[in-house]
């Protein structure tokens, strides 16, 4: 059985302003924001503002709805670094690698013959997350 929606968790705490993000995107039912333990340059996320932990217990509107914020971002992240290509990875529960239990994709622009960084939980300088977020930002308004 999985466990309950817990509504203290980070993402949740982003979306109710109590924890400040750098904000790439947003529409009625989903957010897009710079992760702050990046894998690699560019590295963002998209999540559901309605309380979901994962896919498995989130409804199919709001499944299309972020599943849409997260094409964007992909477009947007590889235009703004010129990237190669682009990762985009969604974890269900603590077995398979759930570490936040609310409704997460990770989306990180790939270059040829550069490997993600290993998750370490070293924050990246804020300076860097915010002018990462300009160059998307300025991607996703010419998509």
């Amino acid at each position: 059985m999985t466990a309950p929606y817990d509504a203290n968790n980070i993402f949740a705490k982003i979306l109710r302003g109590e924890i400040p993000s750098h904000k790439l995107y947003e529409d009625a039912e989903t957010y897009a924001f710079m992760d702050v333990m990046p894998q690699g340059k560019g590295h963002c996320l998209a999540i559901t503002k309605a309380p979901f932990r994962n896919i498995l217990d989130v409804d199919l509107a709001n499944l299309n709805a972020v599943i849409a914020t997260t094409q964007k971002l992909a477009r947007g992240v590889k235009a703004a670094f010129d990237a190669d290509g682009v990762t985009v990875i969604q974890f269900n529960e603590p077995a398979a690698g759930q570490t936040v239990f609310h409704l997460h994709f990770h989306v990180i622009p790939r270059f040829d013959g550069v490997a993600l960084k290993p998750h370490t939980g070293q924050m990246e300088d804020q300076n860097v997350l915010a002018a990462n977020a300009d160059k998307i930002r300025q991607a996703l308004a010419t998509l």
